[in-house]
């Protein structure tokens, strides 16, 4: 199955995922979407996240879905830039999310950073995504 928009594809599986309470949701591998999961892991939207390569000839990311008892760590996404349109932002406008409690993920020169990283880093760059 072709796929137009491999980021919004991952961020709606997990979503998804979180919605049918799910443990775990696989995704097809890349490494903005590793970088994307290690991103999330770290902010604390998913427990754990690896690659699972099995005899098939593509690797999958075998994602753990984090709940905080009955509720999901993760309750919204909303996906920014589209293939279509490309949104970018200077440093000192990018967007807050939920007053603090979300993240924005934005791709710099440097790499995909969360919007607190690219502040503290003075860079600016593609509005991929906020996760709150």
């Amino acid at each position: 199955m072709v796929v137009t928009d491999p980021v919004a594809d991952f961020i709606i599986r997990i979503k998804n995922g979180y919605l049918v309470r799910k443990k775990l949701v696989e995704v097809p591998w890349s490494k903005m979407k590793e970088k994307l999961a290690e991103m999330l892991v770290k902010e604390g939207f998913l427990k754990n996240a690896k690659i699972k390569s099995e005899k098939e000839k593509f690797k999958t990311l075998e994602l753990e879905l984090k709940y905080e008892g009955k509720k999901p760590a993760l309750t919204e996404v909303k996906r920014i830039s589209k293939p279509g349109v490309r949104i970018y932002a200077k440093v000192n406008k990018i967007p807050r999310v939920r007053l603090g409690v979300g993240i924005t993920i934005i791709s710099t020169p440097q790499g995909l950073m969360t919007d607190r990283q690219a502040k503290k880093n003075h860079q600016g760059g593609e509005l991929i995504c906020q996760i709150w």
